[in-house]
């Protein structure tokens, strides 16, 4: 099994930056892909950046250009850089991995998941 922990989150104002962390311990396969998803009460889960082994990366539309995925494959620690940050970026923020070696942002696909971290962007 996977273990996967997220932190980072917190509250900041428009226009601010966070990076979130999530850090892998367990079964850990390279091969996967790893992704950032976000929840809101009510809402659907999003899908917000995923990136694959050869750290080729896709994005949400409406996060392309201000946040960033990256990964450290010898820490198992996947990170969202988030710049320009928009009171609709409030949610909690999961990290996943686990099923998908092609890139994808459809939350089916990933197996392992983190317990969320809390982002709230005030306007």
């Amino acid at each position: 099994a996977v273990q996967l922990v997220e932190s980072g989150g917190g509250s900041v104002q428009a226009g601010g930056s966070l990076i979130l962390s999530c850090t892998a311990s367990g079964a850990v396969y390279s091969g996967y892909c790893w992704a950032w998803f976000r929840h809101v009460p009510g809402e659907e889960r999003e899908g917000v950046a995923a990136i694959d082994e050869e750290g080729l990366t896709t994005y949400a539309g409406s996060v392309k250009g201000r946040f960033t995925i990256s990964k450290d494959n010898v820490k198992n620690t996947l990170y969202l850089q988030m710049n320009s940050l928009k009171p609709e970026d409030t949610a909690m923020y999961y990290c996943a991995t686990d099923g998908p070696t092609r890139l994808t942002l459809r939350d089916f696909e990933y197996n392992y998941w983190g317990q969320g971290t809390e982002v709230s962007v005030s306007s």
